[in-house]
C-alpha cells in the first residue's frame, strides 16, 4: 500500500491533534524534579509487577550475577569500619606501626575490591535494564502498528509518544538505579545492624531510638511536596506543549505578525512552572538538611555515650569509632529507601501505562484471512446500505450503495464533510462499518485478511506525507523491493523526475522531516510517484493534484490515464473539472448519495452537481 492516512477529512469526524500532529501534551512530556520524585501510584501493583517481571525475568543470568557483584561490594564495605577499629584498638593504641601499615594495605584493598565490584554491578545492570527496556519499546512500538485507527483518534500524540518514550524510560532509570540501590539498602542495613548488635547493644539501641523520628519526618515532608511536584508536572507538561504548538505553527505565528503575543503568552507558561517549581524544591530540599540533622544528634548522642563508656572500661575506642561508622552506614540506606519505593512505584504506574496500550484490541484480532497477503483481485467493489458513524450516535454515512467494476473510474464529490474521504476509509478497513455490507470480488471485506487487501491498494493523500531519508527509498516506500530502475520510471510517470534529477543529490536526496526542504507540489508528485510504484489493483486518489499548480495538474492527469488502466479507481476532488471523464460520478452531502451518472448526465439533469460545477467557474471569471 502506498500510503495510509493517519485522519479523516471529513469535518463531522472526529477532532484530530494539533498542528504537526501533535496534540496537547497535558501532564506530560520533559524531565520531572530531581532530588525528590513525586509519589505516582499504579492502579493494579500486584499485575502490573507480575508482567513487568516477564520483562526482567528473560535476564535471569544478569539479574543473579548483579546479585553476587552487588552482595560482595556491600560485604567489602562493611568490612571497612571493622578493620579500622582493630587498627586503633590494635596498632595505633598499643603504637604498633608495623602491623599498622599492612592493616592499612588491607583496608585500601578491602575499598577498592568494593569500588570495583560495585562498577561491575553498575556495566552489567545497565545491560539487564538496557536489554528488557528494548524488548518493551520492541513490543509497545510493534503494537501500535497494530492498532486501527480509532484508537489513535482517542488519543493525542502527546500522549502516546509519552508513553512510549518517557514511560519506558522512567521503568529504565527505576531498574538501572533502584534495584542495585534497593538490594544494596537492604543487605546494608541487614550486615551493618548484625556487625553494630555484635559491637554494643546498647549503643545499637541508642542508635535506633532516631530511625522512628527520621520516618514521621519524612512522611510528613514528603506528603506536603506531593501536591507541589504533581503541579510542577501539569505546569511543565502545558510549557511544553506550547513550546510544541507555537514552533510547529512558527510559520502562522509570523504571518500574523504575532511573536510578542506568544512571547507573552509563553512567560505567562513559564512564570506558573517558576512559582510552582519553587514551592516543590524548596520543600523537597528540607528533606535532607532535616535528615542531616537528625542524623547528626543520633551519630553526637552516640559519639557521647560510647566515648563515657570507653573511659568506664565498659568498651573500646575501636569499637566506638567502628560502631560510628556502622551507625552512619545504618540510616543512610534507611534514608534512601523511601525515595527508592516512590521511584519503583513510579516505575511500575509507567510499565502499567504502557501495558494498556499493549492490551488495546488490534486490527487484526477477528480477521479470517481469507485473502493472503500478495493474492491477486480484479477491483469490483460494492457497497451496499452501508452506515457508518466516528461517534456512536451521529451518522457519517447513512444507507450508501454504491458499484464499481473493475477498470472504473468512480469520482466522490461533494461540499467538506460530506463523508467522502469516509468511504474509501472504510474501504481500505481503516475502520468497520456499522451496518450493511462492502465486498471486493464478491467477497465481504470483513472476511478478508486486511494486510493482503491493503497491499492491492495504492493511497495518495491530500496530505503528502514524506519520511526523513532519501527520495528514492520515499518512493521505494510503494514496494520495498523495486529496483532503482522501476523507482525512476514511477517519478517519470508522476512528472517527478525532472525536478529531482536537478536536486543537489538527485535521488539520493536527503529530505527534512515531512520533507520539508521541498515544496507542497514536488512533495505531492513523490506520493504519487510511490502509487504508481506499488502498481495497485485499486487506486485511491485523495485531493491528490489539490496542492500543484495547473500546468503540473495536467501533466499528472495524463499520467493517471495511463495507470487508472485496467484498475478500479476512486478519486475525490473539489476541482470538478479533473473528473470529467470519470465512468460514474457521485455527489455525496449530509452522508448519502445524492445524485450519480457521468459527468454530461449530471450537466443535464442541473441538479446539486450542476450548481457546484457552474459555481466553480464563476468564481474563476
Amino acid at each position: 500500500m502506498a500510503e495510509s492516512p493517519n485522519r479523516h477529512s471529513e469535518s463531522n469526524a472526529r477532532p484530530m491533534p494539533g498542528p504537526g500532529g501533535h496534540g496537547p501534551m497535558g501532564t506530560g512530556g520533559g524531565p520531572g524534579a530531581r532530588g525528590m520524585m513525586p509519589k505516582v501510584r499504579p492502579k493494579q501493583l500486584g499485575p502490573t509487577l507480575k508482567r513487568l517481571w516477564r520483562y526482567i525475568g528473560r535476564q535471569r543470568g544478569g539479574l543473579v550475577t548483579v546479585f553476587i557483584l552487588t552482595a560482595l561490594s556491600t560485604g567489602f564495605a562493611l568490612i571497612g569500619p571493622y578493620l579500622l577499629g582493630r587498627a586503633i584498638d590494635q596498632y595505633i593504641m598499643p603504637r604498633n606501626y608495623d602491623g599498622l601499615v599492612w592493616l592499612c594495605l588491607t583496608l585500601l584493598g578491602v575499598y577498592v575490591l568494593s569500588a570495583i565490584m560495585s562498577w561491575i554491578q553498575a556495566y552489567v545492570m545497565a545491560g539487564v535494564s538496557q536489554r528488557t527496556v528494548r524488548e518493551l519499546r520492541r513490543d509497545m512500538f510493534e503494537h501500535l502498528q497494530k492498532l486501527p485507527l480509532r484508537f489513535f483518534d482517542s488519543r493525542t500524540h502527546g500522549e502516546l509518544m509519552s508513553r512510549t518514550t518517557n514511560d519506558i524510560e522512567n521503568v529504565s532509570n527505576s531498574l538501572n538505579q533502584s534495584v542495585t540501590q534497593l538490594i544494596n539498602s537492604l543487605l546494608t542495613i541487614v550486615g551493618a545492624l548484625s556487625l553494630m548488635l555484635s559491637l554494643s547493644v546498647w549503643l545499637t539501641i541508642v542508635s535506633l531510638l532516631t530511625i522512628p523520628l527520621t520516618m514521621v519526618v519524612t512522611a510528613a515532608i514528603a506528603k506536603r511536596t506531593r501536591k507541589h511536584f504533581s503541579a510542577q508536572q501539569k505546569h511543565l507538561g502545558e510549557l511544553n506543549g506550547y513550546i510544541e504548538e507555537t514552533v510547529t505553527g512558527q510559520k502562522v505565528v509570523k504571518s500574523f505578525n504575532r511573536e510578542q503575543e506568544a512571547l507573552k503568552q509563553f512567560q505567562t507558561h513559564n512564570e506558573s512552572l517558576r512559582k510552582v517549581g519553587i514551592q516543590a524544591q524548596i520543600l523537597s530540599g528540607m528533606m535532607g538538611p532535616v535528615n542531616n540533622v537528625i542524623n547528626n544528634a543520633s551519630f553526637a548522642l552516640i559519639a557521647a555515650i560510647g566515648g563515657w563508656m570507653a573511659i568506664g572500661g565498659y568498651t573500646t575506642i575501636g569499637i566506638v569509632v567502628s560502631f560510628l561508622n556502622y551507625s552512619r552506614q545504618f540510616t543512610r540506606p534507611i534514608n534512601d529507601l523511601a525515595n527508592q519505593f516512590n521511584m519503583i512505584q513510579s516505575a511500575i504506574a509507567g510499565a502499567e501505562r504502557v501495558f494498556e496500550v499493549l492490551d488495546s484490541s488490534t486490527e487484526y484480532d477477528n480477521d479470517q484471512t481469507a485473502l493472503a497477503a500478495g493474492s491477486p483481485i480484479r477491483g469490483e467493489v460494492r457497497f451496499e446500505d452501508v452506515t457508518f458513524s466516528y461517534k456512536e450516535g451521529v451518522p457519517v454515512l447513512k444507507d450508501v450503495t454504491l458499484t464499481a467494476k473493475p477498470g472504473d473510474t468512480i469520482a466522490l464529490v461533494g461540499p467538506t464533510g460530506a463523508g467522502k474521504t469516509t468511504i474509501v476509509n472504510l474501504l481500505t478497513r481503516f475502520y468497520d462499518i456499522d451496518k450493511g455490507t462492502i465486498t471486493v470480488d464478491g467477497r465481504n471485506i470483513r472476511e478478508l485478511d486486511k494486510s493482503g487487501l491493503r497491499e492491492q491498494l495504492g493511497i495518495v493523500l491530500q496530505d503528502a506525507y514524506l519520511f526523513s531519508d532519501t527520495i528514492r527509498e520515499n518512493i521505494r516506500y510503494g514496494r520495498l523491493d523495486a529496483t532503482d530502475e522501476q523507482i525512476e520510471m514511477a517519478a517519470k510517470l508522476a512528472n517527478a523526475d525532472s525536478f529531482i534529477r536537478k536536486l543537489p543529490g538527485g535521488y539520493d536526496t536527503m529530505l527534512t522531516a515531512e520533507g520539508s526542504n521541498l515544496s507542497q507540489g514536488q512533495r505531492q508528485l513523490i506520493t504519487i510517484a510511490r502509487a504508481i510504484l506499488a502498481d495497485p489493483a485499486i487506486l485511491i486518489l485523495d485531493e491528490a493534484t489539490s496542492s500543484v499548480d495547473t500546468r503540473t495538474e495536467m501533466h499528472i492527469q495524463e499520467a493517471m490515464k495511463s495507470l487508472m488502466q485496467g484498475r478500479t479507481s476512486f478519486v475525490i476532488a473539489h476541482r470538478l473539472s479533473t473528473i470529467r471523464e470519470a465512468d460514474q460520478i457521485l455527489v455525496i452531502n449530509g452522508g448519502e448519495i445524492i445524485e450519480r451518472g457521468t459527468h454530461q448526465e449530471l450537466l443535464e439533469r442541473r441538479g446539486f452537481y450542476y450548481e457546484l460545477y457552474t459555481s466553480q467557474f464563476k468564481r474563476v471569471g
